[in-house]
């Protein structure tokens, strides 16, 4: 457990972060908070890449393990209808009010906390813990931690990603595939359309399919898939012209056991007979730093076995952290960073505090209890590595 002074200490730090505003690519000023509060506690190394992600290390051991979680956040569009200043930090009825809150300033601070007063407790001698906190996962989730393990060539042993779960061990989460797809026509005068081929036309029943095949994923079950059209779009030569191409975007959720090659022919199928072809919807982003990002989004679902020994290392910190057993595991709905650990093979596991369910909400708010005793986990967690 922590101390009153401890517990202050950590929730001021953590109004800090939240009064600090970092839009995802615009991290520089957090970035440059979290690496002077790490370097003020302690920290043995410090280092930024070339993205802007930070990675503090405590110890020296064989041993590794990284906590992680992410600096950015979604905007704020409706400042002035939240119940508190969304960038004031401000504690009220025992709990913290602010955009990024919950998503997920809170872990941050108590990786960063839970890492230093570890060292002080002389309990990392015979490992290295590492600390992360990363940029633009909100749009580019996994990417920041890619950037980061293939410029230090760093390859934990295991890895928690903190994002919110109510203070719950999680075992894994859907993975995501965003695709575009495109139908081509032919232009022609709007006066005369039977001269050309309607590319919205040629898109409508590739609507009615994606339709039809969320209702069929629907169908499987408690753990199952889902596939959303979340954007559409047509060009012409002008208002009075046939549409020569229609685009619409998808996100298909993935659940554990879904293959990129099923994934692969569903799209296939969607298309099928239509003047239409389908790719991996990429982004192109720019990190605070300047540096181009490229994003892939196309992951499979994970999940860690319970009896593997770092989700039973995880128990066992619980517990101690807890006083009490721990009961029932969680299992995102939503993607993470531990997407790139995993693709690599790295035994990851989810543990936060907060509800996800506030992330990029309206008054999105913790409470403040979840924050300390997130920290004591992490740093029992540390101690039992």
């Amino acid at each position: 457990m922590l101390t009153e002074d401890q517990s202050r200490e950590l929730i001021g730090f953590t109004q800090q972060l939240v009064r600090t505003r970092s839009y995802s690519g615009e991290e520089g000023a957090i970035i440059g908070l979290v690496t002077e509060r790490m370097i003020a506690l302690g920290f043995d190394e410090v280092r930024q890449d070339a993205m802007g992600n930070v990675l503090g290390r405590i110890g020296s051991g064989g041993r590794s393990l990284l906590l992680d979680s992410h600096v950015d956040t979604v905007q704020v569009t409706d400042g002035g209808e939240w119940e508190h200043d969304p960038f004031g930090g401000t504690l009220a009825d025992g709990f913290l009010h602010g955009r990024g809150a919950v998503d997920m300033k809170s872990s941050v601070a108590a990786t960063i906390y839970a890492a230093a007063w570890a060292k002080r407790a002389g309990v990392v001698r015979d490992k290295s813990i590492y600390v992360s906190c990363t940029v633009m996962e909100e749009d580019c989730d996994g990417e920041n931690l890619k950037h980061l393990f293939e410029e230090f060539h760093f390859r934990p042993e295991a890895v928690i990603i903190c994002e919110p779960s109510n203070n719950r061990l999680v075992l894994g989460h859907k993975g995501k595939v965003q695709v575009s797809i495109r139908t081509q026509g032919v232009s022609a005068h709007g006066a005369a359309p039977e001269k050309g081929v309607n590319a919205i036309y040629e898109m409508a029943e590739v609507i009615q399919r994606v339709e039809r095949l969320n209702a069929a994923l629907q169908a499987k079950g408690n753990m199952r898939g889902t596939v959303v059209m979340s954007d559409i779009r047509s060009t012409s030569a002008s208002l009075n012209a046939v549409p020569s191409e229609c685009e619409v975007y998808l996100d298909r959720r993935l659940v554990p056991g879904e293959t990129e090659e099923q994934i692969k022919a569903e799209m296939d199928a969607l298309m099928a007979g239509k003047r239409a072809t389908w790719q991996v919807g990429e982004l192109q982003r720019t990190s605070w730093t300047g540096l181009p990002v490229r994003y892939r989004p196309f992951h499979l679902a994970w999940q860690i076995n319970e009896q593997h020994p770092l989700t039973q290392t995880c128990i066992r910190a619980y517990e101690k952290a807890f006083g009490h057993p721990h009961g029932s595991f969680e299992f995102w709905d939503f993607s993470t960073n531990a997407v790139t650990p995993v693709s690599l093979g790295i035994p990851t596991i989810g543990f936060g505090p907060g509800d996800y369910k506030m992330a990029h909400m309206r008054d999105e708010r913790i409470e403040v209890r979840e924050i300390v005793d997130a920290c004591s986990f992490y740093r029992e967690l540390i101690g039992n590595f």
